[in-house]
C-alpha cells in the first residue's frame, strides 16, 4: 500500500476540515495525520478517503465519517498508555487511531470478514492491538477492567457487561439509540452503582448486532 505526498496533503486538507468543525485535540489531529484512511477503502474510493464521508467497507458496514471518528475519540479522553475496549473494529480505521495515541486497545468485531480485512490493515502499518472475533454486547472480561469503552455502533441500549467492565472513574463513549439516528452519549462511572451521564446530539451508525455472526 502507498502513501505518497498526494495522500499526505489530502489528509492535511482534512484535518484543517475537523479544526473547522470544533475538534481542538491536538494528539486526536496527530493521530489523523499519521494514519493514511485510503489503506481502508476500497481502490475505489480512494479519491475521497479524506472527505468527510460514510464508505461501504462490506458486510453491510461502514467506514464512519472522519468527524465523527474524532468526536468520539476526543469524547474518550485518552492519553498514552490507556487501556481501551472497543466494540466494533470494522475497517480497523478508528482502531488504528486508538493505537497512534498510543493506547492499549482491545478490540472486538463480530463480522468474520471485518475482522480479518482489518487484522491485516492493522498489522502492516505496524500496529499490535488485541483483536477479538466476537459478541460485543458481551465486552472482553477476560481483559478487564478496562479504562475507556468506546462503541463504534448504535447500541438500542448500554450493555450492562460494558458497565460492569468499566473502571470506577472510567469513560464509556456510546451512540444509544434503535433508528436511524443515536445520540452520542458519555458515561462516566463514578462508583459501582453510580454513573454520570452527558450527551452530545444526534449521530448515524449501523446497528450493533447480538449474536457472533457466521
Amino acid at each position: 500500500m502507498e502513501d505518497n505526498f498526494r495522500h499526505k496533503g489530502m489528509r492535511r486538507q482534512l484535518i484543517e476540515e475537523l479544526k473547522a468543525k470544533g475538534i481542538k485535540n491536538k494528539a486526536v489531529l496527530e493521530a489523523f495525520d499519521a494514519t493514511p484512511r485510503h489503506f481502508f477503502l476500497d481502490l475505489a474510493f480512494i479519491n475521497q478517503a479524506y472527505s468527510n464521508m460514510a464508505f461501504q467497507i462490506g458486510a453491510g458496514q461502514t467506514i464512519s465519517h472522519p468527524f465523527t471518528v474524532a468526536f468520539q475519540t476526543d469524547l474518550l479522553e485518552v492519553k498514552k498508555g490507556t487501556k481501551v475496549l472497543e466494540i466494533g473494529t470494522g475497517s480497523g480505521f478508528q482502531t488504528s487511531i486508538l493505537c497512534a495515541l498510543g493506547t492499549k486497545v482491545i478490540s472486538i468485531e463480530r463480522q468474520r470478514e471485518l475482522f480479518l480485512k482489518a487484522k491485516r490493515i492493522i498489522n502492516e502499518l505496524g500496529h499490535n492491538p488485541k483483536l477479538f472475533y466476537g459478541d460485543g454486547y458481551k465486552g472482553q472480561p477476560s481483559y478487564a477492567p478496562f479504562e475507556r469503552i468506546l462503541v463504534t455502533c448504535g447500541a438500542p441500549f448500554v450493555p450492562e457487561a460494558l458497565l460492569e467492565q468499566l473502571v470506577i472513574g472510567g469513560i464509556l463513549v456510546i451512540p444509544i439509540g434503535d433508528g436511524d439516528k443515536q445520540i452520542m452519549t458519555k458515561i462516566t462511572k463514578v462508583s459501582e452503582t453510580e454513573f454520570e451521564q452527558q450527551t452530545y446530539g444526534d449521530f448515524s451508525f449501523v446497528p450493533m448486532l447480538e449474536r457472533t455472526a457466521k
